[in-house]
């Protein structure tokens, strides 16, 4: 987060690439940056400014779906609408979703959103670029980047490369690679020379992977409640099967 200089092509070069409008504020009618991740904002870039010693310290903090390693919305979803593909992402599969909602309860990150002013609504986020991806490429949002702020490789190399960072340049950087332990470790993960806690990331997020856990929680939902949901699933189910042939044909 040193290189960021909050040009927000990436937030720009994402919406161009989902093909994602721009929305306006209520209050203004005008064109603003979201104050959170929503339907068609799938990454976004906020800023931050402390006070160091009387000198103003701006950090930029790009948002999106951190792609967990074992994700626990993948883990909650009862029709694995959500999956984690071998290379990396955690795709979302719009024709098996009965919207549930399960994913957005599961995520430690708070990062999956629904189209709650949709009559159809689906659950959006980041998808890593995964079609970019399969075919060879890199996500829209580091290809546009002006000035290297993201690093994209093989896990390995990703991690290999943040602890580099931070061991050659002493007293630069915090010494914690956020994403590397939290929820068992994710797929996109930062450096800053600011601590995290005072940048508005998650805190408290455990450092095991949540997919261990989450199934206990989903097993305490009440046996009725359950039956009423299965049953509903099938009705789902069709409606969403009905939409995708139709606009596959």
């Amino acid at each position: 987060m040193t290189r960021c200089i909050g040009c927000r092509g990436c937030q720009t070069a994402c919406k161009e690439w989902n093909e994602l409008p721009a929305r306006k504020t209520t209050f203004k009618g005008e064109y603003t940056n979201p104050i959170r991740l929503n339907s068609d904002t799938y990454t976004r870039i906020r800023y931050s400014e402390k006070d160091d010693k009387g000198r103003p310290v701006w950090s930029f903090i790009k948002e999106q779906c951190l792609h967990c390693k074992d994700p626990a919305c993948a883990s909650v979803c009862p029709v694995a609408a959500l999956t984690k593909s071998a290379a990396g992402p955690v795709v979302y599969d719009y024709d098996r979703c009965i919207g549930c909602r399960y994913c957005m309860l599961a995520c430690p990150f708070r990062i999956p959103t629904y189209e709650w002013e949709s009559a159809r609504p689906w659950v959006q986020k980041c998808s890593f670029c995964s079609e970019r991806i399969k075919d060879g490429l890199i996500p829209a949002c580091v290809k546009v980047c002006p000035t290297t702020t993201m690093f994209y490789g093989e896990d390995r190399e990703v991690m290999a490369e943040a602890k580099k960072r931070i061991a050659d340049n002493p007293g630069k950087y915090v010494n914690h690679i956020y994403g590397e332990k939290e929820a068992g470790g994710t797929s996109w993960i930062y450096i800053s020379n600011v601590p995290f806690d005072q940048l508005g990331f998650t805190r408290n997020v455990p450092q095991i992977n949540l997919s261990d856990l989450t199934w206990d929680y989903i097993g305490k939902v009440p046996a009725l409640f359950g039956v009423v949901f299965v049953a509903g699933i099938g009705g789902w189910i069709i409606t969403r099967r009905n939409e995708a042939e139709s606009k596959e044909g």
